[in-house]
């Protein structure tokens, strides 16, 4: 299976590069090729030849998208078409990374990959287009949704709250969002074989359960043994620039069809925990 990779520095990026060891991998990063740039993204798929893209690269910055919306457009909704059309012209299937954002939040059980999307926020909107516009340009494109992602490979929440706990003992932390955290590790996994499945449509694959953003904070300091106590807060004290749906849990039922299995979140960040430096 020849794979080429959009994003390969990035959270995710990375342990894709490792879960994708056994394939022909061409990984690329934004040094490589420039999403916003057609000619960069065709030259770079019509090279490798891939049978599988995978785009994971992408403006993730919440807060930033809702200041810089042309910049989060460009590259979340435009640079993921040009990549679709480079694909379709190449004869390559797509994967393409989603969120959960593209939800409003209101629903009060799991979102299925048929609930309609509402974003609330600029990323949220950026990716919802995406998803839009590729699944007319290639109707068989695979597009995973995840969520709450944390891993080695960069910034996510519990390497924020641990190295907040260095100089705080006690921290507020927002107790009216629910998600799923999603170990990076796992979800590159899980998205291989989703590849060597020829997967098509859309997917929802997190770790399982889910929880608030102090209940995970909790667990955090926990299993890590710190002593820092943790305050429950709603939104409305903790205002953000971007709005986040307060319920964002992904139903497993796309990923079950693949016979996919992911462990439960607390068992990822265990994993988590025990592999920091």
């Amino acid at each position: 299976m020849r794979v080429t990779l959009f994003g390969a520095s990035g959270l995710l990026g990375q342990d894709l590069v490792q879960a994708l060891a056994g394939a022909q991998l061409t990984a690329l990063t934004s040094k490589d090729a420039d999403l916003r740039a057609p000619a960069q993204v065709d030259r770079a798929i019509r090279n490798s030849s891939p049978d599988w893209t995978i785009l994971s690269a992408a403006y993730t910055d919440v807060d930033g998208c809702e200041s810089n919306r042309d910049l989060a457009l460009s590259v979340n909704c435009d640079g993921a078409v040009n990549v679709a059309n480079a694909a379709r012209a190449a004869g390559s299937r797509l994967m393409f990374l989603s969120t959960d954002y593209v939800f409003d939040g209101s629903k009060k059980s799991p979102y299925e990959t048929s609930d309609p999307r509402n974003p609330v926020s600029v990323y949220g909107e950026s990716k919802a287009r995406a998803e839009e516009r590729l699944l007319q340009i290639l109707p068989d494109v695979c597009i995973v949704r995840t969520s709450w992602l944390f891993g080695h490979g960069g910034k996510c929440f519990p390497a924020t709250i641990l190295k907040l706990a260095l100089s705080r003992p006690e921290l507020s932390v927002v107790n009216d969002q629910r998600g799923s955290p999603t170990f990076t590790p796992d979800l590159a996994i899980a998205l291989t074989q989703l590849c060597r499945q020829n997967a098509q449509g859309i997917v929802h694959a997190t770790n399982s359960g889910d929880c608030t953003w102090y209940e995970f904070a909790k667990e955090i300091f926990e299993v890590a043994g710190l002593p820092t106590a943790v305050k429950p807060v709603t939104t409305a004290e903790f205002p953000r620039p971007a709005r986040r749906p307060p319920n964002s849990v992904l139903s497993p039922a796309s990923l079950h069809h693949y016979e996919i299995q992911f462990p439960q979140w607390q068992n990822a960040l265990r994993r988590y925990l025990a592999q920091r430096p």
